[in-house]
């Protein structure tokens, strides 16, 4: 290998390392959804008490779709609270908070439930569909769909 070579490769892995470390950095709530305004992907899944749950079955309703996972420290767990609060505060005016527990295992994502007393419905992506199908970049997401199933905001 010739002199040239020695250091071309690893100078050639400079750009991609801050690439990386830029990638890695970015906050997934900065990052806007191209669903935006767009009809909400459909998903049934079960929660961890084992119903089901969809977005259909609470059409007419608003719904807040948070994309979690326990080892998503600090974030997950400063957002936990406030959902559950907002789930209690809303619920009964027809606002509906889904939770979808992405990347996990299930006894910390049980845990966590436990751990934070999440009363609202709880499901986990086990085949990482609906977490494509919503383009979610990394935990936590949150998407806010209106009555008509269009995604608002996120």
């Amino acid at each position: 290998m010739t002199r040239a070579w020695r250091w071309l490769i690893p100078l050639s892995a400079i750009p991609l390392l801050a690439l990386l470390a830029y990638g890695f950095r970015t906050n997934p709530r900065d990052i806007p959804s191209p669903l935006v305004g767009r009809p909400a992907p459909a998903f049934v899944l079960t929660t961890f008490a084992g119903a089901p749950v969809s977005l259909e079955a609470h059409r007419g309703h608003v719904v807040v779709v948070n994309f979690w996972a326990s080892w998503c420290y600090p974030a997950c767990y400063e957002e936990a609270p406030v959902l559950e609060r907002s789930w209690r505060a809303w619920g009964d005016r027809g606002v509906v908070v889904i939770g979808v527990d992405i990347q996990d295992k299930r006894e910390a994502a049980e845990k966590f439930i436990r751990d934070f007393g999440l009363t609202f419905p709880n499901a986990q992506d086990l085949t990482g569909k609906v977490s494509v199908d919503f383009g979610v970049y990394g935990v936590p997401e949150t998407f806010f769909i209106d009555r008509r199933g269009r995604i608002r905001a996120k």
